[in-house]
């Protein structure tokens, strides 16, 4: 993926200590976008099934994130990318769902019921196994993955915020745009349902 770098240029009328301070801050910035680029990558993978899908939707939700929150203290960036991320899968899933409802008119099985195929599930399996898949390994990590995709889109989120990046519950919330409660709620029931789809593999 490309490097955001020189997104963000000083203007050449600063004067010499501000053009320093801009020069570090985007240093700053294009040091956390490559921090974040690979396991955010992943994240837009298991959410939309496309790892050429999912290299946009991070491309795309990092100049969001360089547009609109660059000027933002540095402790602020982490949960305020992935917030710009969870929209944009947002966006993709809601996107997903209505050309679905359209397609679904055309695509009838050739008894005349309507296919149940799920899309996701017939995704191609992704090479790029990322941190999750190499902690497992094998055919457990397969399963690892299949589970994670399987999950609803929201307790996904809620797992990989809170327990990949290690976000706490208040900024996975605000990262989510939901309560606390709602965060635990999605967590308890993802972390229940990887339980039963990995329990061959404990």
């Amino acid at each position: 993926m490309p490097s955001l770098a020189g997104t963000i240029p000083a203007p050449s009328s600063m004067a010499p200590a501000t053009r320093l301070d801009a020069v570090s801050n985007q240093r700053a910035l294009d040091q956390f976008l490559r921090g974040v680029e690979r396991r955010a990558l992943r994240m837009a993978e298991l959410g939309c099934g496309s790892r050429d899908d999912a290299l946009d939707m991070v491309q795309d939700a990092m100049c969001g994130f360089v547009r609109h929150y660059a000027e933002k203290p540095a402790a602020e960036w982490a949960p305020l990318f992935y917030r710009v991320l969870d929209s944009r899968l947002n966006d993709y899933r809601r996107r997903r769902t209505v050309r679905s409802r359209w397609l679904a008119v055309f695509d009838r099985a050739p008894d005349g019921e309507d296919s149940d195929l799920d899309p996701v599930a017939q995704a191609p399996d992704l090479q790029e196994p990322g941190p999750l898949m190499r902690l497992a390994g094998g055919e457990a990590g397969q399963a690892l993955e299949a589970a994670l995709k399987a999950l609803p889109l929201r307790q996904r989120q809620a797992f990989l915020l809170r327990l990949w990046e290690g976000f706490d519950v208040a900024t996975t919330a605000q990262v989510m745009h939901c309560s606390e409660g709602s965060v635990k709620t999605h967590l308890s029931r993802a972390l229940a349902a990887l339980r039963r789809a990995l329990e061959d593999h404990q």
